[in-house]
């Protein structure tokens, strides 16, 4: 459990922002595993200026570290030290203009792969298989059904640790396979992305194909963090583990889903540790039989808790 708080700490001169900062609070309501400990403060920033204001009046040594949707995330049973900072309102605002779209990073990818649908605007439709928001698919260079991020990213904006905005191009990401280059400290804010002329009836189809193989393939309804590992180069993450006999594999509350096991899934009390340990057994057995370290998809973040 985190410390209550001190008399006097970092928290008591956080500069005056219009946003809500919210203290010791509670982050699993916020990730799709539903687990994890309290931030020890969390900052929903009203708009860019908000967030500038923050981040300038903020002190260098206090960490800070940004989420969306919590839907390729876990938290720590520890909770996690210094500020967590949650996108949502103006930052989930979406504009399109001919065969651009752009995207706070707190617009839910789902609803980008909508707004370019109704827009008639193709080559954005993997985003309706892509859970969470713009900021963590920039992140990830996210992708799904044959396309991901580095292919319609035209530019981005960004805000710096000390609050100074950087302007992105396509070629500052230093994109490869789930993973981007830019400064981890640095806050995504949005993101303008490029498709194709298209029809909305024809766009509209291949989102409910990707619907229903989603829903077919993968445990849509559970408490999950999405894609667990990365895909190795040469393989398949969840053929290794399958062929690991790691289908169905418990450790307290935590499973291996028996749907697609490159997914963990909370069958309903698990903690974080339960989840993070059975991903490790994981990782463990995989390598053992195949000689392959598999790489954690899923961010992890705060600390364990003492035992």
């Amino acid at each position: 459990m985190m410390a209550t708080r001190r008399t006097h700490d970092w928290r008591d001169a956080l500069p005056a922002v219009r946003g809500r900062i919210s203290f010791d609070a509670p982050m699993a309501p916020f990730t799709w595993f539903r687990v994890g400990g309290p931030a020890e403060a969390l900052f929903r920033p009203a708009d860019m200026d908000d967030l500038i204001t923050f981040l300038t009046g903020l002190s260098p040594e206090v960490p800070v570290t940004t989420i969306g949707v919590g839907s390729n995330l876990l938290v720590r049973d520890g909770g996690v030290p210094g500020v967590v900072i949650r996108l949502t309102g103006r930052f989930a605002e979406i504009e399109t203009q001919a065969n651009t779209i752009t995207a706070g990073a707190g617009a839910l990818d789902l609803t980008v792969a909508r707004a370019a649908q109704e827009a008639g605007i193709a080559g954005l439709e993997f985003l309706s298989g892509v859970p969470g928001t713009i900021g963590g698919a920039l992140r990830m260079n996210a992708g799904a059904y044959g396309a991901e991020m580095k292919d319609v990213t035209v530019s981005a904006q960004a805000l710096d640790r000390d609050g100074q905005l950087q302007i992105l191009s396509l070629s500052d990401f230093g994109f490869t396979y789930r993973h981007c280059g830019v400064d981890d400290s640095w806050i995504f804010l949005a993101a303008t992305l490029k498709g194709r002329p298209g029809k909305a009836g024809e766009i509209a189809a291949r989102m409910t194909e990707i619907k229903a193989s989603r829903e077919k393939a993968q445990p849509t309804r559970a408490r999950t963090g999405g894609s667990t590992f990365a895909n190795p180069p040469g393989h398949s993450a969840w053929k290794l583990i399958d062929a690991a006999g790691c289908r169905g594999l418990t450790m307290g509350e935590a499973q291996v889903s028996e749907k697609h096991c490159n997914f963990l899934l909370n069958l309903g009390d698990a903690t974080a540790a339960h989840i993070e340990d059975l991903g490790e057994e994981v990782r463990r057995r995989v390598l053992e039989t195949s000689g392959v370290e598999l790489r954690w998809e899923i961010q992890r973040i705060g600390v364990r808790k003492a035992s």
